[in-house]
């Protein structure tokens, strides 16, 4: 039952991720390959404010996600002038020194050996400690990215984030301000991947820099695809494929090794498939363009 219960946290944490990157790449069409980075900032800030000066749980997700936004505007506003392939390439390099710092900076990071000892969540004197409050928990986060992301796309914001989608020059010549709509997109995107970057640190009480790399933000942007870009349903739908289906490995007794390459071949298998025969996705409004 733990085991299980484990899993449904799993959907609920990636669930916040894919439903903050869809911000980005299903409504406004911009493809970033540093997700990873802010859920990892996230997951960093928390855990250093609550292990080393003992910030309640709350505060240190609201200090996370205020620091992914403010290291947001540092990859977006040089990077959002470039289009395409550029911005890709300029996220990626963001992503990859994201990493480095969490690596090296070992006087605030401890570096490889990671953070360990971070303190179960605590809310209004309630202590998480049992799997199925965990469950709970994980469920209001993933329901809050949800929210913010209709709340935000279903207003006039919205409508000019899907205009940049479809043509940005013809949204310029209606006098909107693209640049400014893109940044903001992309701090609120920044800011909700790093709430679920606090609540796994907490839930999993230790984290190091490889739980961040670019193969985590390869695999968000995976479930956004899968399960559809551009739809609310699309990011859990997405989460749950690509986190319950590769664990079915787990039963068949392969040694950890093989069933981490083959968990790899099946999100690659499964992507082709998915971009060859349905690009729209699962549950999706958009074809994936990028």
């Amino acid at each position: 039952m733990n085991y299980l219960l484990h899993v449904v946290v799993l959907v609920g944490l990636y669930t916040c991720l894919a439903a903050s990157l869809d911000l980005l790449v299903g409504q406004t069409g911009i493809l970033s390959l540093a997700h990873a980075a802010f859920y990892g900032f996230g997951a960093y800030t928390s855990a250093i404010l609550s292990v080393r000066l003992g910030v309640p749980f709350v505060y240190g997700v609201v200090a996370g996600m205020a620091v992914a936004a403010l290291l947001s505007f540092v990859v977006s506003l040089p990077s959002l002038r470039v289009h395409d392939d550029y911005f890709v390439l300029a996220t990626f390099a963001f992503q990859m020194i994201s990493f480095n710092i969490l690596n090296n900076w070992t006087a605030l990071t401890r570096g490889p050996l990671g953070i360990a000892g971070i303190p179960v969540p605590v809310i209004f004197g309630w202590s998480i400690r049992s799997r199925f409050g965990f469950v709970a928990l994980t469920a209001l986060f993933a329901v809050f990215a949800c929210v913010v992301v209709a709340r935000i796309t279903a207003g006039p914001f919205g409508r000019v984030l899907r205009a940049i989608r479809e043509d940005e020059v013809f949204a310029q010549a209606l006098g909107k301000n693209t640049l400014r709509f893109k940044v903001v997109a992309f701090a609120v995107s920044a800011a909700l991947a790093a709430s679920a970057g606090s609540l796994y640190a907490h839930y999993i009480t230790y984290i190091d820099p490889k739980s961040f790399t670019v193969m985590e933000s390869i695999l968000v942007i995976s479930m956004v695809i899968i399960g559809g870009a551009g739809s609310r349903w699309g990011p859990p739908i997405g989460a749950a494929v690509l986190v319950t289906l590769p664990e079915a490995l787990r039963f068949i007794g392969l040694p950890d090794p093989v069933a981490a390459n083959l968990r790899q071949i099946f999100y690659g298998t499964l992507l082709i498939i998915m971009m060859m025969f349905r690009p729209r996705g699962l549950a999706g409004r958009y074809a994936f363009k990028e």
